[in-house]
């Protein structure tokens, strides 16, 4: 698993944030971001019946991209999500234990931190790459100052607020991927919505690493 984690980040790293969405609503959607390239896709448990969802995407994407949770709050929650068939934990907050319980799990870790001392933590309890959450808070001069202390190889992916037009400024910082949640997907948006903010985000990647 993070082997192939490994190589969504260095094909198209951005992660689908599907805050809000319902069982009925997430295979379609599901299916509009994998034809666009997307890999990696978490369902908020904040969402209604979160674990219904992510059993949905799992069953119908899970050989062809990583799917789970976000806002991951409690160690519980983990075998809950590993049961629906989730392989990816994303958490608003850098707690020691439960990334530590994720990784003894084999689940892909994306906890999220907001300074470099939560960040250090974070990956002494074995985190996968760092979601630099709210990115609206994290402009990129702060993502450099990240990549300058914590060194190369380690995915930063700055998460909230995230737009097409940010990716180049932030990418030039240090940033190795990105969350990117109602610039993708809002509750109520079609999947023909999603198709269409997709396709944005691809092409602006593609623009950028040639």
């Amino acid at each position: 698993m993070k082997t192939l984690f490994s190589e969504i980040m260095a094909d198209l790293p951005l992660v689908a944030i599907l805050r809000g969405i319902t069982p009925t609503e997430v295979e379609a959607v599901g299916d509009v971001l994998v034809e666009a390239g997307f890999r990696l896709i978490e369902v908020p448990l904040t969402s209604p019946d979160p674990f219904d969802s992510i059993a949905r995407l799992a069953r119908r994407w899970g050989q062809n991209a990583i799917v789970g949770a976000g806002t991951v709050r409690r160690i519980d929650q983990l075998d809950r999500l590993i049961e629906a068939g989730g392989r990816l934990m994303v958490t608003p907050h850098g707690d020691p234990a439960l990334i530590a319980a994720a990784c003894a799990r084999g689940l892909v870790t994306l906890p999220g931190v907001a300074t470099p001392t939560e960040a250090f933590a974070a990956l002494d309890a074995g985190a996968d790459g760092l979601k630099l959450y709210p990115a609206e808070m994290i402009p990129p001069s702060a993502v450099k100052a990240f990549r300058t202390v914590i060194g190369p190889g380690v995915p930063l992916c700055p998460t909230g607020g995230i737009e097409p037009e940010d990716l180049a400024r932030y990418v030039a910082a240090g940033a190795d991927g990105f969350g990117l949640g109602g610039a993708l997907y809002r509750p109520g948006d079609t999947a023909g919505d999603v198709a269409v903010r997709a396709a944005a985000f691809v092409s602006r990647w593609k623009t950028l690493h040639g």
